[in-house]
């Protein structure tokens, strides 16, 4: 049986390959055809929500998929953009919604949002990079956990932004092996804790990040039988803090629901 590490690391050290066989797929190669094909003509927000394949697209390629329903949150995110630290997407804690403004700014750049590589070959980029991830957690979910980490770890900056993202959750208390009383306590105080133990910088670190998922997936191995771990949940909207649905409630009393 080849073991989570093995299978992540085929897939790691030989990404751009990776990337490739998953980009040949036809239901892939067809929905990144259709959205290359309409981006650039999309000039405004209200274009971009109205084509629904390539607004599920562009979400999906930043692990938004799960929130195509909640439309008005979503323009709500991309309307106000990331330049000021009371717009929206800065206030929420997971960094998926700012990610999304970057590909996609509209605020900040209007008819020519469109028109940047990282609105187009960047999303494309990002969507068969998320494919990849799900393919492979379709087979084993450590698998799936660490390329994501892998992937965002360039980005964490504290503990308190693990925390705020489920999986990130996910992969640091299984290679810590965290323990109850400081999983149950408040989450000022497990960010903390991962700030004692955990040197953030080493993320910044491609050798040290490989160092510390040979230990996840070690652990995740010895922590989750396949036939008794549901995976589900890591993937959607962030449990920590304030949920995106209690957001997206509040919001739309502020939006009257619309």
């Amino acid at each position: 049986m080849i073991t989570t590490y093995t299978s992540y690391a085929m897939i790691s050290r030989d990404l751009p390959k990776s990337l490739a066989r998953v980009a040949e797929k036809p239901d892939v190669a067809r929905e990144t055809e259709y959205y290359l094909s309409k981006i650039g003509s999309i000039k405004t927000l209200d274009d971009f929500m109205a084509d629904t394949r390539v607004y599920n697209y562009a979400l999906k390629a930043h692990g938004l998929e799960d929130m195509a329903y909640a439309k008005a949150f979503i323009r709500k995110v991309l309307a106000e953009g990331t330049d000021a630290d009371t717009d929206f997407a800065n206030k929420l804690s997971d960094s998926r919604y700012a990610s999304l403004v970057e590909s996609l700014n509209f605020a900040a750049h209007g008819a020519a949002a469109t028109s940047f590589e990282k609105a187009q070959k960047g999303v494309v980029d990002k969507f068969q990079r998320q494919t990849l991830e799900e393919e492979a957690g379709a087979e084993n979910m450590g698998v799936r956990l660490a390329l994501y980490f892998e992937r965002m770890a360039p980005t964490i900056k504290s503990g308190m932004e693990i925390l705020a993202d489920d999986a990130l959750s996910e992969v640091m208390r299984t290679t810590l092996q965290l323990p109850d009383e400081i999983v149950g306590t408040d989450l000022d105080r497990q960010a903390k804790y991962i700030e004692e133990v955990v040197d953030i910088e080493d993320f910044q670190d491609p050798a040290k990040v490989g160092k510390f998922l040979e230990r996840f997936t070690a652990m995740w191995e010895l922590e989750n039988p396949s036939e008794s771990y549901d995976p589900a949940s890591l993937f959607t909207s962030s449990s920590s803090g304030i949920s995106t649905d209690l957001l997206i409630s509040i919001n739309n009393l502020k939006l009257g629901g619309k």
